[in-house]
């Protein structure tokens, strides 16, 4: 295939998130990535088989890591007593989104400790010494404006190339001003980022039918798929209902990797030059 019929083929990035969430996942990712089709991983600096995760990656160099920012469901890397308004006395962030995110607009004495704390993820990351393919938000916490810009602004000191745009094709109109409002922010700020996403309609239920029917049938431009993949079920709470078996069994499939060969082109994450 010559280079001009092969840049103009749909391009896709398989990403793994929750990276570090436990050694299930990071086992996931690495048997994803050497026996199927994914390519990066989103890595949670603050998860508690994060130490794991650095070590699978540095093991898999051609593994596109990037930085999956925890700002809520999850824990900070910075004290309660640095980030009290944040967290609670565990260093944990709630759940409970639209309330925090209110209190991240219109209270300057939050923002600065969201700042601190995202300062802090980052400089986790760049601890690794591995290369910042990319950085998106835990529940997509990155829509939110402030936490948006601090992003932008922080992570230009470390580097940031890429942040994923949350659009997938068929969300709700609402949405529609949002994800405009973000492309354009990012574009402005000179950052990459993907034309479509697949993976928050079906999440967590990302098996091989989905994965099929999702690049059978994948528009032009750039597009990334993300699942949530795991060697077993029941990591948390939260994900009681998800299917990580099942993700990693469609990363693994035959019948994936052959659609994905005749009708894409697999992207080694964000930083591949095919993705730019």
């Amino acid at each position: 295939m010559n280079a001009s019929l092969a840049t103009s083929r749909p391009r896709l990035i398989v990403t793994a998130d929750d990276f570090g969430l436990h050694e299930a996942v990071n086992e996931a990712v690495e048997r994803g990535y050497r026996h199927g089709v994914l390519r990066a991983a989103s890595l949670m600096m603050t998860a508690p088989a994060v130490e794991d995760a650095v070590a699978r990656a540095r093991r898999l160099p051609g593994l596109a890591v990037g930085l999956h920012l925890v700002l809520a469901d999850g824990s900070a890397a910075l004290p309660p007593s640095q980030i009290p308004d944040l967290v609670d006395a565990q260093g944990r962030f709630g759940s409970h989104m639209g309330r925090d995110g209110v209190r991240f607009f219109f209270l300057p004495h939050v923002r600065r400790q969201l700042a601190a704390e995202i300062r802090a993820q980052f400089d986790a990351f760049a601890a690794t010494g591995l290369l910042l393919d990319h950085v998106n938000a835990h529940k997509h916490f990155h829509l939110h404006p402030t936490v948006l810009s601090l992003l932008l602004s922080i992570g230009r000191e470390y580097g940031l190339r890429a942040v994923r745009l949350p659009a997938e094709p068929g969300m709700e109109p609402w949405l529609q001003p949002w994800l405009a409002l973000m492309r354009w922010r990012l574009r402005r700020a000179g950052v990459h980022c993907n034309d479509h996403v697949f993976g928050i309609r079906h999440t967590g239920g990302m098996d091989e039918t989905i994965l099929l029917d999702v690049v059978r049938q994948l528009p032009e431009g750039l597009s990334e798929l993300y699942l949530h993949p795991a060697t077993h079920g029941e990591l948390t709470p939260a994900m009681a209902d998800y299917r990580h078996a099942d993700e990693l069994a469609a990363l693994l499939s035959p019948r994936v990797h052959q659609a994905i060969a005749e009708h894409c082109l697999l992207c080694r994450g964000f930083s591949d030059p095919a993705a730019a």
